[in-house]
């Protein structure tokens, strides 16, 4: 069992870290299409979003290296997807913005919440290894911590009324759809 533990555990971290990586270039996009809109209101929102991405991505960076997991082959294709994504939806409009981000953070604070629950059944088996058992705590300390603002986020989209965007539900879907999506295909390669 210890083996299937730390296969799921090098699995949350690698797709974590690509999630985390998937956040940054999208408030990357966003950020550089609110520059070429002068549109500093909105681009101050997103970038305090961004910062807390950077701490997000920089912790599952370092669990990379130290738990020596290699990141997905994907991560080339997220980059450039994530950015095209924040980037064109910041061009449409604010509301358009907002509406990218309460879409990802949804899909996101569930992802969090079922990992959570994973890391908790790890913990108890008999038979999992003190060393497992401290990275599982340390995990589960973080990613609660990151949820917190995932969350957080996901509140600020709704405040600056992405649900107003003339086409949020279609853009609502597609974002978790594909979001879901890179995760599933995240996690194994």
């Amino acid at each position: 069992m210890e083996q299937n533990s730390q296969k799921k555990i090098a699995e949350m971290i690698r797709v974590n870290h690509a999630g985390e990586t998937g956040a940054k270039v999208i408030y990357e996009g966003q950020i550089s299409a609110l520059k070429i809109k002068g549109d500093h209101a909105t681009l101050k929102i997103v970038e305090k979003m961004y910062q807390q991405e950077l701490v997000h991505l920089s912790y599952f960076e370092n669990k990379i290296k130290e738990q020596k997991i290699r990141p997905t082959v994907m991560q080339p294709i997220w980059q450039i997807g994530g950015f095209a994504l924040g980037f064109i939806t910041a061009m449409i409009d604010k509301k358009s913005a907002m509406a990218c981000t309460t879409a990802v953070e949804e899909t996101i604070d569930v992802h969090y919440h079922e990992q959570l629950n994973e890391l908790e059944q790890i913990k108890e088996d008999d038979n999992c290894e003190v060393k497992t058992k401290e990275l599982v705590d340390q995990l589960k300390s973080e990613i609660s911590k990151f949820r917190e603002e995932e969350l957080e986020h996901r509140n600020i989209g709704y405040q600056h009324n992405a649900k107003d965007f003339v086409l949020y539900k279609p853009l609502d879907c597609f974002i978790k759809f594909t979001t879901k999506l890179a995760i599933g295909i995240s996690k194994k390669l």
